[in-house]
C-alpha cells in the first residue's frame, strides 16, 4: 500500500473521507490509474437515471455473488444511506428476492446473471419490462464497475477497514 504522505492525490482523497482506505492505497501503487478510476466510479455509481438504491442493490447482488468482504462492507453501509433495510440485505445476500419490487428484481438477477455468467441471456429481457435502454446501460455499468473492484479486492486479499 502507499502512503498518502507519497502521494498528493491520494492524501487528497483520504482527506475527504478523514479515514484510510486500502483500495485506494493499494491502486496508488498505479498512481495514473487510481487518478482516471476515481472521475469514472463517480460518474458510473453517482447520479443517473437510474435511482441510487437501485444501483446499491446491484451492486451489492454482484459483491455477495463474488464474496467481495470490501465491497461488500462498502455498499452495505452506502446501501443502507440509499433505503435498503437490514432485513432486504439478507434477502439480498440469500437470494431470496421475493421481498424486492419488479424492477428491482429485474435488476438483482440481471446483476447476478451477469457476474455469474458474464453474459445475462437469461435475465435481460426482463430488465427492458422496466427500464429504457439508458437505464440499462447504467445498470449494466454498476455490474461491470462491481465486478471489477470485486477482482481488484479480492485477487489483492483486500479487506475492509476496521
Amino acid at each position: 500500500m502507499v502512503d498518502p504522505q507519497q502521494d498528493e492525490f491520494l492524501a487528497g482523497l483520504e482527506s475527504k473521507s478523514h479515514r484510510a482506505n486500502h483500495f485506494f492505497r493499494t491502486m496508488a501503487n498505479r498512481p495514473e490509474v487510481l487518478k482516471t478510476f476515481v472521475p469514472f466510479y463517480g460518474a458510473v455509481v453517482g447520479p443517473g437515471s437510474v435511482e441510487r438504491r437501485i444501483k446499491e442493490l446491484v451492486y451489492l447482488a454482484c459483491s455477495f455473488a463474488n464474496e467481495c468482504a470490501y465491497c461488500t462492507a462498502a455498499h452495505m453501509a452506502s446501501g443502507k444511506k440509499a433505503g435498503i433495510s437490514e432485513d432486504e440485505l439478507r434477502a439480498l445476500q440469500t437470494e431470496q428476492d421475493h421481498i424486492f419490487s419488479e424492477p428491482e428484481r429485474a435488476a438483482i438477477r440481471y446483476a447476478r446473471e451477469l457476474t455469474r455468467e458474464a453474459d445475462a441471456k437469461d435475465s435481460r429481457t426482463a430488465l427492458f419490462e422496466h427500464f429504457d435502454n439508458q437505464q440499462i446501460v447504467e445498470i449494466t455499468l454498476v455490474a461491470a464497475m462491481a465486478n471489477f473492484t470485486n477482482r481488484f479486492n479480492n485477487g489483492l486479499m483486500l479487506q475492509p477497514e476496521s
